[in-house]
């Protein structure tokens, strides 16, 4: 539950950033497909999840913050080996709408977001196996 004011501000600047970060992912998602290495594209997506990581993590979405974070290891991973391909950016893409759903889910009085989170895991679980990781990391809370 919210204590005082600022934590339901805090939400609603969190609700509203996580939109405009979203959009942004999805941008860069588009100029991936065009361009599976495009340098700018991912250091724009790392720079967003990482964004969108911290806010949630402040106000405890842990969730949304493990999932960014767990995509953020593993978008870094698939960069370095070179393993962005039609299959991955699908899945990744894949992974945006699911915080995109998973954002507009939170509870706009307690700030909480209860899901069953084997949809995280499983798109985790593909995007790894797509570039190669021996498995994802973890997606659970802190």
């Amino acid at each position: 539950m919210f204590n005082g004011k600022t934590r339901p501000l805090a939400l609603a600047d969190f609700l509203i950033e996580a939109q405009v970060l979203l959009t942004t992912a999805e941008e860069c998602l588009s100029h991936l497909k065009l361009i599976h290495d495009d340098e700018d594209a991912i250091n724009c997506m790392l720079g967003t999840l990482s964004k969108l990581e911290r806010r949630a993590k402040a106000l405890a979405i842990t969730p949304v913050a493990g999932f960014c974070r767990a995509l953020r290891a593993l978008l870094k991973q698939a960069n370095s080996l070179g393993t962005l391909r039609d299959k991955t950016v699908a899945t990744l893409r894949d992974c945006f709408s699911l915080l995109a759903w998973q954002v507009e889910l939170i509870d706009l009085k307690t700030g909480q977001l209860v899901l069953d989170d084997t949809e995280q895991v499983m798109l985790i679980a593909t995007f790894a196996a797509q570039i190669g990781a021996p498995s994802g990391p973890p997606v659970a809370n802190e």
